[in-house]
């Protein structure tokens, strides 16, 4: 990193941002990207810069990103733009980040990937468990959310200090309540930089998928092959009546966010 620091006046900001969702398939989508000729990766994933205190030190974040000179070299080798963009699932949720985004990188493009919010909890959950972070089961987990969430997003709002322990490892569905997440950007950026699409278009149609993203951020249609999906594990799977209570709970919830990017995301399936 001593060298990253010496040379980050000559570093380039990112262009792009993946902003999550978590356990969304953000390190599929910014893996594959990272593979295309036309991107150079930064430093490392999840570079958490506008969710922390030190956000407004831009010469600080620039160490992550390539060398301006790096990216004209590749430009001209190729005849073709060549981008650098980062990716933070916690982007997404923050309540102060889109401001702070917006006042650094104001032409950035953004990409947010959103899976079924009740699949999404589960995983979240058993994340937070695999890193310790979880003590309680499931269903005590999610009885227990509101009171540990209680005035933490009001908090990270105000206050640009403050991190939230429960607002990033405890909110296994208001994670997945996404159209406040949405609106928040889009009223940051508007809408037609913000690019909304669903984890299970990845994993199911990855070329066709990867294809609206490349065109997106204006590169050409990832060459390929596409990398294996990221971060895939196992777990048991969750109990039929605790998916039937987060089926209902996020139903209406889905039903809203459908009307708002006016599609249908097909995450109300029985349990």
């Amino acid at each position: 990193m001593r060298w990253r620091a010496a040379t980050r006046a000559s570093r380039v900001l990112p262009d792009f941002l993946v902003l999550g969702g978590q356990r969304c398939g953000s390190t599929s989508l910014f893996a594959i990207l990272c593979e295309h000729p036309q991107v150079l990766a930064p430093s490392h994933k999840e570079l958490h810069h506008f969710d922390r205190s030190r956000h407004g030190d831009l010469s600080f974040y620039r160490r992550a990103f390539p060398l301006a000179a790096h990216r004209a070299a590749r430009a001209r080798r190729l005849s073709l733009p060549v981008l650098t963009g980062e990716a933070t699932t916690y982007y997404l949720f923050h309540p102060g980040v889109p401001e702070r985004v917006a006042r650094a990188l104001p032409d950035a493009r953004l990409v947010a990937i959103l899976r079924d919010p009740v699949d999404r909890a589960y995983s979240h959950y058993q994340l937070s468990v695999r890193g310790g972070r979880e003590t309680l089961r499931f269903e005590e987990a999610l009885d227990a959310e509101e009171e540990r969430l209680a005035g933490e997003e009001e908090r990270l709002a105000h206050d640009p200090a403050y991190d939230s322990y429960s607002h990033r490892y405890h909110s296994y569905v208001t994670r997945g309540v996404y159209l406040p997440q949405l609106e928040r950007w889009h009223a940051c950026f508007g809408r037609e930089r913000l690019l909304v699409l669903r984890s299970e278009d990845l994993f199911e149609r990855p070329v066709e998928t990867v294809e609206r993203v490349t065109t997106f951020l204006g590169v050409e249609i990832h060459p390929g092959p596409l990398p294996a999906p990221r971060n895939r594990v196992t777990y048991e799977q969750m109990a039929p009546g605790t998916r039937e209570r987060l089926r209902r709970l996020l139903a209406g919830p889905n039903s809203r966010l459908e009307e708002y990017l006016d599609r249908e995301l097909g995450w109300q399936r029985p349990g």
